[in-house]
């Protein structure tokens, strides 16, 4: 096995921000969900349908399920941001390491923050659902959420090829 170099490279201020906005968002989810808790009934949505209906209904403490499985995501994912070295490249090579380093860190910090907003807006919308001010998590969710996480990884495996 090829190994590869540990370079110190910075963070980026787009990471800086993606990650600020990710805490602001993961606490702000806490705070909204400890704010509701004792509003909400005993059974809340606990699964949807493609079309994003609800197709399950279980306990309100199923909804501290997902804050838990974004926080292992969050530091998981954000132990593989420091190394950069691990990941999985098909062109490095001397003149562009650093380039392809900072590409494929970018890409793990974006999908990062983009599925922790999307574990929040489920939640968000169980509680809304549950507390019957909502209908459905939206037929759009599926789709846009597909879209943005295929999106985002197409968008840096094309620009980590553009830099040979």
């Amino acid at each position: 096995m090829y190994k590869r170099p540990k370079l110190n490279i910075p963070k980026t201020l787009l990471e800086k921000v993606a990650d600020l906005l990710g805490s602001i968002v993961f606490i702000s989810w806490i705070g909204y969900l400890v704010y509701a808790w004792g509003q909400l009934p005993d059974q809340v949505p606990g699964h949807f349908d493609a079309a994003g209906n609800i197709d399950r209904w279980g306990s309100k403490w199923e909804l501290i399920i997902l804050p838990i499985i974004a926080a292992l995501l969050t530091v998981f994912m954000a132990f593989l941001e420091k190394h950069p070295e691990w990941h999985n490249y098909m062109n490095l090579n001397e003149s562009n390491i650093e380039f392809q380093y900072k590409n494929s860190r970018l890409l793990l910090n974006i999908m990062k923050n983009e599925i922790l907003v999307f574990f929040a807006y489920i939640s968000f919308n169980s509680i809304q659902l549950a507390l019957r001010k909502a209908d459905s998590i939206g037929i759009a969710f599926l789709p846009v959420f597909l879209t943005v996480l295929f999106g985002t990884m197409i968008f840096f495996v094309v620009r980590s090829f553009r830099k040979k």
